[in-house]
């Protein structure tokens, strides 16, 4: 059974080019909705630090609200929705979104930002888990390259928002921004549509071309999960120190304008948007375990070179660890999901959950670590994380067990 388990059901694989492909650009640019919202609000840190006079510490509280809200309730949601699923529920996720701008745009102190952050988190934690599920049932068994289409979409909303953000001028220009979760609602009730119609097709909510195991004991299974956590925690603690202090980094270290610092997020972002294009295809090619290896370990010479070079080299340098880097994730998601098939939305929901968590604990942490110490001694610090990828080996060769 477990050598069938990436094969589609009859008919799959054409609709990949039809109906169910149209579906799968769906749910990315609905990534990207959702991402773009969810950028905006770091995008726009040096302004809510201006007007509301923060430290970086305040700062990382704002990344922290929105991340580990995100965290916490992802698991839950998937591991719900894994049991009774509820396609239209995607709708509300941009609800959430579209409540958490409004309240932005006319929050009058700290208090509400950390709210409207904690409502984006929200939103995300409903979004992802069962999005994620949508792009597998649409994948036609090329799992690996559904997981990418789906989350590059995610990593054009988060290049998009620092540009975007540019148009900010005043806070309560945040609230034009309502637009793009309006936009993404429509969008999200036609694939509940679809979702629907394939839950009553198929009679049940899980990816029906899975067996529920692969193969593994239930200590090995914990033990490689552990691993792939720890994986995780490598990769967004260092994004962590980028896409929330790379403006500030720039602007400190090399005296550039918000507004080129922002042009440099963008670079950065638009590299992780074509890491992630890369990640998945290639693992359905060579192996996942391959991909992991080659694009956390990868990364280490250029993180360790980052914090000495000049401006040039910094932009230089930020796009090949923003492309081999980010080619991690769609790997290591759909490794999980074949380590536990039939678990789709709590797989999904967790590592996107731990995702989001890593990323508002490193920018609390390093945030304070940058009132305490520079923003320079973060990058050093931070350079090293990447080393923790030598645990790559740990894994064990799912491709050559499915085989």
């Amino acid at each position: 059974m477990t050598a069938n388990r990436d094969v589609p059901a009859p008919g799959t694989r054409g609709a990949v080019s039809g109906a169910a492909f149209k579906v799968l650009l769906a749910v990315s640019a609905c990534h990207l909705l959702n991402d773009v919202v969810q950028s905006l609000l770091p995008a726009i840190y040096p302004t809510i630090k201006a007007t509301f006079r923060l430290d970086f510490g305040q700062i990382g509280l704002i990344t922290l609200a929105t991340q580990l809200t995100a965290s916490l309730l992802q698991p839950v949601v998937g591991h719900v929705m894994d049991r009774k699923p509820a396609p239209y529920s995607l709708v509300w996720g941009m609800v959430s979104m579209l409540v958490a701008l409004l309240v932005l745009a006319f929050a009058p102190g700290y208090g509400w930002v950390l709210a409207a952050a904690g409502l984006i988190g929200i939103g995300s934690a409903i979004f992802h888990p069962e999005s994620s599920r949508v792009a597998r049932m649409a994948s036609g068994g090329r799992h690996g390259m559904a997981q990418s289409l789906f989350q590059v979409g995610g990593n054009a909303g988060q290049s998009l928002g620092p540009l975007l953000a540019g148009l900010i001028v005043v806070q309560r220009g945040v609230a034009w921004f309502a637009l793009v979760p309006l936009v993404g609602m429509v969008l999200q009730f036609r694939v509940g549509g679809w979702y629907k119609a394939r839950l009553v097709g198929s009679g049940h909510a899980h990816d029906h071309h899975a067996t529920p195991h692969s193969g593994l004991s239930t200590g090995k299974i914990r033990a490689t999960i552990a691993v792939l956590l720890a994986l995780m925690f490598s990769k967004f603690f260092y994004l962590a120190s980028i896409g929330s202090y790379y403006t500030f980094y720039l602007i400190d270290k090399f005296h550039v304008s918000v507004h080129n610092a922002q042009l440099c997020l963008f670079v950065f972002l638009a590299s992780v948007a074509a890491g992630t294009v890369i990640g998945g295809p290639i693992g359905d090619r060579i192996g996942r375990k391959l991909v992991i290896w080659c694009s956390i370990l990868g990364v280490l010479p250029f993180s360790l070179v980052l914090p000495h070079a000049n401006l040039f080299w910094t932009v230089v340098l930020s796009v090949p660890i923003g492309i081999i880097l980010a080619s991690a994730f769609p790997a290591i998601v759909v490794y999980a999901q074949e380590l536990m098939p039939g678990r789709v939305g709590l797989v999904s929901g967790l590592f996107f959950g731990f995702a989001f968590g890593m990323g508002g604990v490193g920018a609390a942490v390093l945030g304070e670590l940058a009132d305490h110490t520079s923003i320079s001694f973060v990058y050093q610090v931070c350079a090293f994380l990447p080393a923790i990828g030598l645990m790559t080996a740990l894994l064990p060769n799912l491709d050559r067990r499915k085989a």
